[in-house]
């Protein structure tokens, strides 16, 4: 396993519970929600994300191991810096994200945006990499090559939350020192109602929403593929990899269609818990044409195959 990656998580435990502790001790609150949360949701998300990455560094032959787990080191020293910062800003009662108040403020945020860029960059890497590593399971190589894809569009995500919203801007265009530049939510300020936990909006968009789903691609499409070779020891329809195959193809689409469309949602100041009748029909499309697909792909195969077995038959 990849020993910087992995320490990065097993930083990242310590951190959940000592956050979890300062949610029972510490009543503060900062943007609408208790102190300790923010660093808490980061922690549990850097440990899922480092140990993905370090199961698939993993796999790489030792031609291209190497360059992976370079890139990996960059990974973790990107969170690491991330994590610091996030944590620094808390323990002076200062948001971290978007805070522009003070040449200070102004200096971890640009730290921060820079080590995310490592972050993504690092990542971008190691999926070429992994695409061009032949995987003797085609299926699970193409559940890391998609779940990588989505999971950087997720990331990209984030960076629409760096942009000034419209009264950012009305009060800069009006002289105002600017306190603040980026949100997560659209339509509303920051801080307001939202969902237990995640605190995602509940009056307005919230671009975390697509962040977080596309972000876990990286997770959700290797189990998929997972699922679907502990499927193929009862069902005779999924022992063909060529079937699986197909099939991830379909749910990689139709995981890429829920982040964008999460996103869309978002961007259109819609909260999630409240979708309008056209986000409603986008998903509908989605997800009929996810379940036509892979109807498809299996009935397709069994036509295939009764169709061999009768010609050897004959």
């Amino acid at each position: 396993m990849h020993r910087p990656l992995v320490a990065v998580a097993g930083a990242m435990v310590l951190l959940a519970v000592a956050c979890a502790i300062g949610l029972w001790l510490d009543p503060r609150v900062l943007v609408g929600a208790p102190i300790w949360l923010k660093p808490l949701k980061f922690a549990i998300s850097i440990v899922v994300y480092t140990l993905t990455l370090a199961w698939m560094i993993s796999l790489l032959d030792d031609h291209r191991r190497r360059a992976g787990r370079r890139l990996g080191t960059a990974v973790a020293a990107g969170l690491s810096i991330e994590m610091v910062a996030i944590v620094g800003q808390l323990l002076r009662g200062r948001q971290s994200h978007f805070n522009v108040a003070t040449a200070f403020d102004i200096a971890v945020w640009s730290v921060m945006a820079a080590s995310i860029m490592v972050v993504f960059v690092a990542t971008l890497g190691l999926g070429v990499i992994l695409l061009r590593q032949r995987l003797a399971d085609r299926p699970a190589a193409l559940a890391i090559g998609l779940g990588l894809g989505i999971a950087l569009a997720g990331m990209a995500v984030g960076f629409l939350m760096t942009f000034p919203t419209p009264s950012q801007l009305d009060a800069l265009a009006g002289g105002a020192a600017p306190t603040l530049a980026g949100a997560h939510s659209v339509g509303v300020e920051d801080g307001g109602p939202g969902l237990p936990l995640v605190g995602w909006s509940t009056a307005g968009g919230d671009l975390r929403v697509g962040h977080f789903v596309g972000l876990h691609g990286l997770q959700a499409l290797p189990l998929t593929a997972f699922a679907l070779t502990l499927l193929s020891r009862r069902r005779p329809s999924l022992t063909d990899p060529a079937v699986r195959a197909r099939l991830l193809v379909v749910a990689g689409a139709g995981y890429a269609w829920l982040t964008a469309l999460l996103t869309w949602q978002a961007l259109r100041g819609q909260p999630v818990v409240a979708p309008d009748p056209l986000t409603l029909a986008a998903g509908a499309v989605g997800l009929l044409s996810v379940l036509t697909a892979a109807i498809w792909v299996v009935r397709h195969h069994s036509c295939a195959r009764s169709s061999s077995l009768a010609a050897g038959a004959r």
